[in-house]
């Protein structure tokens, strides 16, 4: 017997606190509902704020050879081929202009950044707090060597402004001259302006022929909030911020709990 048809041709995945578990793992239960997902007919893409870098790995592991929005979208990976396909960059000289005026007002930043490429490295300040785990990065000594190569993106931490304070003050403050996002627990990125997940889902989606139509995405954070508006349905897991799902089209089971999986087992059962 065929397997029943999907309602989605492409199915769109963030990554930490949604395909992830807390111990950054992929349970059984979630491959086997993707597998079946995709059997059924539908493409699925990763769609991450991490760089290729910090996202190879996990896609390696999960036999995941597709293709994959990392950077925010800032890049287009081929994990198959281990090949970057696209990659935007953060203008250097507008991102030190936007970060001495976001210091000005706010005060010293930690600071860390991501280098474009397929082994671009992680610089990151001595005061920056970086998550416990196996993501590799060089110890930033001197803020001149953030302009020192292509960059993707900056992260930037407040000693005392929580994530939802810095970034709406650096929404403020230097908006019109950069994207500021927030990706994460302690995790707020200036970006390229007009740079989003959606950007670079849109592009993947046109390399396989797919439509924002017949897109379901699955996120947690507000760096997922433009993939959910580029998508015909987007489902918010019950971990995500309050933000996301203000704007979901539903909401799921967290990820500690397979989410992805409850919503794809339904709507496979459905179709059953």
């Amino acid at each position: 017997m065929s397997p029943a048809p999907f309602p989605y041709t492409l199915i769109a995945t963030d990554l930490d606190g949604t395909l992830l578990r807390s111990d950054e793992t992929v349970s059984q239960r979630t491959r086997d509902a993707l597998a079946a997902a995709t059997e059924a007919g539908a493409a699925h893409i990763v769609v991450t704020g991490r760089g290729v870098p910090w996202t190879r790995y996990i896609l390696d592991d999960l036999g995941y050879r597709g293709l994959a929005v990392c950077g925010q979208g800032a890049q287009v990976y081929h994990a198959g081929e281990h090949r970057l396909l696209t990659s935007l960059t953060l203008d250097r000289q507008v991102a030190a202009i936007a970060l001495a005026k976001l210091e000005s007002e706010v005060g010293p930043l930690a600071l860390a950044a991501s280098r474009d490429g397929l082994d671009g490295e992680v610089l990151m300040s001595a005061d920056y707090t970086v998550q416990e785990g196996p993501l590799p990065y060089l110890p930033l000594t001197d803020v001149s060597d953030l302009w020192a190569a292509p960059l993707n993106k900056i992260y930037i931490q407040h000693p005392s402004l929580d994530d939802d304070a810095l970034t709406a003050v650096a929404k403020e403050t230097i908006g019109g001259l950069v994207d500021v996002v927030m990706a994460g627990a302690g995790i707020v990125e200036i970006l390229p302006l007009g740079l989003s997940k959606a950007t670079g889902l849109s592009l993947a989606a046109r390399r396989l022929g797919l439509r924002a139509a017949d897109t379901i995405a699955f996120g947690d954070m507000p760096n997922d909030i433009p993939m959910f508006a580029w998508a015909a349905h987007s489902v918010a897991m019950a971990n995500a911020h309050t933000e996301v799902k203000a704007v979901a089209t539903e909401m799921t089971a967290s990820n500690d709990e397979d989410g992805i999986a409850v919503t794809l087992e339904s709507l496979l059962g459905a179709e059953a």
